[in-house]
């Protein structure tokens, strides 16, 4: 009886660390440090307002976006690790959860007054620890659909489409319903922006 009320608070106690390590990371505004330096102020200023990649290769150029792409899936990849590291073999969720804090602090950033991108690079960066061999086959399709169509846009959208499916067969369905939850979130993201500029808010 003790051991497993041990075992439960060392769980809750695991749980809250990763939610608020990883929110932390998420909090870090990469796409606006490297505008900055750009000399753009502020991406959600411009361009469609989206602090993330695709508007920083938009309105700022390649060369500008590289180091967001990177930055962006890096914050998954380190909060997933954290995960990792203090699950420690235990609770398989435990990456998941830290991936999904890192997202919504990307999303909503303590740093960066709780306006922020819609986490699509941040949760490709924890899957790829969580999920390994599901992301690596979902980048290999990404890899054909880009051969065949000259369009990264089109094939990132394949290789996501892909990825529960992959997972599936691969993970299972716990793990891949524990990805699909992440992947619900993205979409909300998009649904909420897209509202947005709707309503004329950008």
């Amino acid at each position: 009886m003790l051991s497993a009320m041990s075992s439960f608070s060392t769980t809750v106690g695991d749980v809250v660390l990763v939610v608020v390590v990883g929110y932390l990371i998420g909090s870090v505004p990469i796409a606006n440090l490297v505008a900055r330096r750009r000399g753009v102020s502020d991406l959600r200023d411009v361009g469609d307002r989206n602090p993330g990649f695709w508007n920083a290769r938009e309105t700022l150029g390649v060369s500008a976006a590289v180091p967001v792409f990177v930055g962006d899936v890096a914050k998954g990849v380190a909060a997933a690790a954290v995960g990792l590291a203090i699950a420690d073999g235990g609770v398989w969720g435990i990456p998941v959860v830290a991936t999904g804090a890192a997202m919504a602090g990307h999303a909503f950033p303590v740093f960066a007054r709780f306006r922020g991108g819609r986490s699509v690079l941040t949760f490709v960066g924890g899957a790829a620890v969580f999920a390994p061999l599901a992301v690596s086959l979902s980048v290999g399709v990404l890899l054909v659909v880009f051969t065949v169509t000259s369009s990264f846009a089109i094939a990132a959208r394949f290789g996501m489409v892909a990825l529960p499916f992959v997972q599936l067969v691969v993970d299972g369905p716990h793990r891949t319903a524990a990805t699909g939850a992440l992947m619900t979130f993205i979409g909300l993201r998009f649904a909420q922006a897209a509202l947005g500029v709707t309503r004329g808010q950008g």
